[in-house]
């Protein structure tokens, strides 16, 4: 008997020891939360507009001097009220948008809370942890936690006049609802990287990543209130190459092209769903940020070489993007 009861102490005495791993994990992971969104809360607002499709409401992040939301949130309004979690509130005018990032700029008429730290959605790893902070269904201030559940992702643009594909877009797990559009996607940093965009289905949010290309857009849309675009019409998500052509080439992924945009560049280039793409312009392509990268002002109307594998061959083609006209205002 006295056996039997120190095997069972022993037990319980591993039992007790792994939920206090348990609830110390869950203590760390409880911490970064904590923190990241006392940090990043102050400074996400709730958007409210009256656009072509009515009353908007969303969320809007606070950078150097302006507010980062999504083009859909502020459509084609011009002006609107921002709220912050202090609950003061300011007016705001819209000063860009660039639907094909799904990215806009507005300007507050008022003081906001201090900016957030962008971070670099380039660093972002699969299973990493995220948290989500904006206003869903009107909930000020609302957080949730997640992981990213993918990178790379594709997500069609909202737009009347043609058919356009947001690239290299951040897959999270963390729970969003209508309302946290515009809001932010932050790292265990408290570092932004991400503004959130759309909700794919349970389970499945989206963001625009935060990186070189981004700041860029942002960029042109403070300066510009626009951001002039080249355009060639691929939907393509990030894929390993065989281990014989990656020796040949020194790299081990290219982007194979999920669907092609009917009459757009690519396709009256000969380019295929099926293909995988290597290089443009002599630059080899792993992710669809190396391909975004090509495509602004400087690229329309220029000859664009484009190297693919297809059924086992290269083949060079020669593209020639357009400019990529905005959606009448």
């Amino acid at each position: 008997m006295r056996g039997l009861r120190g095997v069972a102490q022993a037990h319980d005495s591993q039992r007790e020891v792994g939920m206090a791993d348990e609830f110390r994990a869950l203590d760390a992971y409880s911490q970064t939360v904590v923190a990241v969104a006392e940090a990043i809360t102050p400074s996400v607002a709730g958007l409210h507009a009256t656009n072509e499709w009515g009353e908007a409401a969303g969320s809007a992040v606070v950078a150097d001097g302006v507010l980062l939301t999504n083009a859909h949130v502020v459509g084609r309004a011009t002006s609107g009220t921002a709220r912050f979690a202090d609950g003061t509130s300011t007016p705001f005018e819209v000063v860009g948008s660039d639907p094909l990032s799904d990215l806009a700029v507005v300007r507050a008429d008022g003081p906001t809370p201090p900016p957030v730290r962008f971070g670099d959605s380039d660093e972002l790893v699969v299973g990493q942890l995220v948290v989500a902070v904006g206003n869903p269904l009107g909930l000020a201030g609302s957080v949730t936690a997640g992981v990213v559940s993918g990178l790379g992702r594709s997500l069609p643009a909202r737009s009347r006049t043609a058919a356009r594909i947001i690239e290299d877009v951040i897959q999270t797990d963390a729970a969003l609802n209508p309302g946290n559009s515009g809001g932010a996607l932050a790292d265990s940093r408290g570092s932004v990287v991400g503004i959130n965009t759309a909700v794919a289905g349970i389970g499945v949010g989206l963001a625009i990543p935060i990186n070189a290309t981004t700041h860029r857009i942002i960029d042109s849309l403070v300066r510009h209130g626009r951001v002039r675009r080249a355009f060639l019409g691929l939907v393509t998500t990030p894929a390993p190459l065989p281990d014989d052509l990656a020796a040949r080439t020194g790299q081990d992924t290219g982007l194979r092209v999920v669907d092609v945009v009917g009459g757009s560049p690519a396709a009256r280039a000969g380019l295929h769903r099926g293909d995988l793409v290597l290089t443009a312009g002599g630059n080899p392509v792993r992710d669809a940020q190396g391909l975004q990268r090509l495509m602004f002002a400087e690229a329309i109307g220029r000859p664009l070489q484009i190297t693919v594998t297809r059924n086992g061959a290269l083949v060079d083609v020669i593209t020639e993007p357009v400019e990529l006209l905005d959606d009448p205002r």
